[in-house]
């Protein structure tokens, strides 16, 4: 995919527009419940050690989501 990244290989810090989500319908629905959806706006906070949890904001709101459903999230990287 052409400039898009998984969400897993994003940096701590920066910021991007979820474009595509590469999951089922469960797992969809559960991103829903989070807010974390396409078209929305994104910051990684961080990411745990052996293919831990990934943080995200977005508002006000904090997130983390699993290594394998962050795996299937692609984003397009804001450039500052």
């Amino acid at each position: 995919m052409n400039g898009l990244i998984s969400l897993v290989n994003m940096r701590s810090g920066q910021n991007g527009k979820i474009v595509q989500i590469d999951g089922g319908a469960g797992m969809n629905c559960r991103l829903d419940a989070l807010g974390l959806r396409v078209g929305k706006t994104i910051k990684k906070v961080s990411r745990q050690l052996m293919r831990g949890p990934v943080i995200v904001s977005h508002g006000n709101t904090r997130a983390a989501v699993g290594f394998g459903m962050a795996q299937k999230i692609w984003v397009e990287i804001e450039q500052p």
